[in-house]
């Protein structure tokens, strides 16, 4: 099980205190003991702590798409990944690692809020889409 901690300015002005969010992550480490990234920009922080199941290597949150305008932080497990990449990259979607967090990351891209409707098993995810300003 992984540990997910986000801080969010409504207003999207001021830059969240990086170290509150490292003390709200370190707070999750028995929850996510091989690992630990945080992201912070205006308006939004996110942090999580890792506990490596699925791409043991490649796996690290939180995870960006190719234009770092898309950031997303996940636990849990999507049953059908292989089969949604698979479709994610026969519409053209090339993905970098074996994680199944790269397959929300797309999905998020290609189908937007509606990408939760395709996903099956157990899991939370924080995304933050700065181009659209949606979290």
């Amino acid at each position: 099980m992984c540990g997910l901690a986000g801080l969010f300015d409504i207003q999207g002005l001021r830059e969240p205190d990086a170290g509150v969010l490292a003390r709200m992550t370190e707070v999750l480490h028995h929850r996510g003991p091989d690992g630990e990234g945080k992201f912070v920009a205006p308006g939004i922080g996110l942090g999580h702590t890792r506990l490596a199941i699925i791409d043991l290597e490649g796996g690290a949150q939180p995870l960006f798409n190719e234009r770092k305008s898309v950031c997303v932080i996940f636990n849990g497990e999507i049953y059908n990944y292989q089969a949604l990449r698979r479709e994610l990259e026969g519409e053209g979607g090339r993905f970098h690692t074996k994680s199944d967090t790269e397959v929300i990351l797309q999905a998020w891209e290609r189908w937007q809020e509606s990408c939760v409707e395709r996903l099956e098993g157990m899991f939370a995810f924080a995304i933050w889409d700065s181009e659209r300003e949606t979290l």
